[in-house]
């Protein structure tokens, strides 16, 4: 089932910038990056600054393909959240795309699968994309732990959404082992686990959840990216540190145009 859909799954690629760049920086970066990959049509490429950023990014790459992310939200539309940030907020800023529960959140933040998947509700009921993140750590995958950890992460992160909602989605898988350190999953490995991850999609959503994308995010480099993606059920990249540099990230994007050929 879900290889008959890869062919339809176009790629996804997001740079998350995490902490990392001025509002001065970004600009200069958009306008660095837009000619860069202007030229590739066949791959949806997001950008996600730190908040300070994005609605000067929003205006800088208004006219390019490229959409613009935010690293976090709020759940609630409005209230009491000293240093939060609302979905209107972020719509009134350009913002399209929400990435959630990533593992700096989960492990240095403290948040939840019922956390992210308020947030995820949310960030879907108001019409933007959401990049759900999951993925185990060294000592689960050790513990040969991962499934597991995967579904409870899938399955509570994305309940209460429709099967057409799902379909729509991005989710990424990050390896927490393999971020930042250098070490990335090999293709197999990661292979297996974006498969078992859409074998939890359509278990839990119907067949029509293969639809959703399952990105991968881990160390993710020029060097290693076309291999990664050119897994059957690889359908992207999210970017952490290589993608601070606007040629670094092109090269990624053009490289994981793979699966679309």
């Amino acid at each position: 089932l879900s290889s008959v859909g890869a062919a339809m799954r176009r790629p996804f690629v997001a740079a998350n910038w995490k902490m990392h760049k001025t509002v001065a920086e970004s600009v200069t970066y958009a306008h660095a990056v837009v000619p860069l990959v202007e030229a590739i049509t066949d791959v949806d490429i997001v950008v996600a600054p730190p908040f300070l950023a994005l609605p000067a990014m929003a205006d800088a790459l208004a006219d390019s393909r490229i959409k613009v992310a935010s690293q976090n939200v709020h759940a609630a539309s409005h209230g009491a959240f000293t240093g939060e940030v609302s979905l209107e907020m972020l719509q009134g800023s350009g913002v399209t795309v929400v990435i959630i529960g990533h593992s700096e959140r989960r492990q240095l933040f403290g948040e939840t699968d019922a956390g992210v998947n308020a947030k995820t509700r949310a960030t879907v009921g108001a019409g933007l994309t959401s990049i759900v993140c999951v993925g185990e750590t060294l000592e689960e995958r050790e513990a040969n732990r991962t499934f597991d950890i995967l579904d409870r992460q899938v399955r509570d992160g994305l309940a209460g959404l429709s099967p057409e909602q799902v379909a729509t989605q991005v989710v990424a898988y990050e390896p927490v082992w393999a971020i930042g350190t250098g070490r990335n999953a090999t293709p197999d490995q990661a292979n297996e686990a974006h498969r078992h991850i859409r074998q939890q999609l359509v278990s839990q959503f119907g067949d029509s959840a293969a639809a959703c994308r399952v990105i991968y995010g881990g160390s993710v480099k020029p060097g290693n990216v076309a291999e990664l993606v050119g897994q059957s059920e690889v359908d992207g990249a999210l970017v952490g540190g290589a993608s601070l540099d606007p040629t670094s990230f092109s090269e990624i994007v053009a490289g994981s145009r793979s699966t679309a050929i």
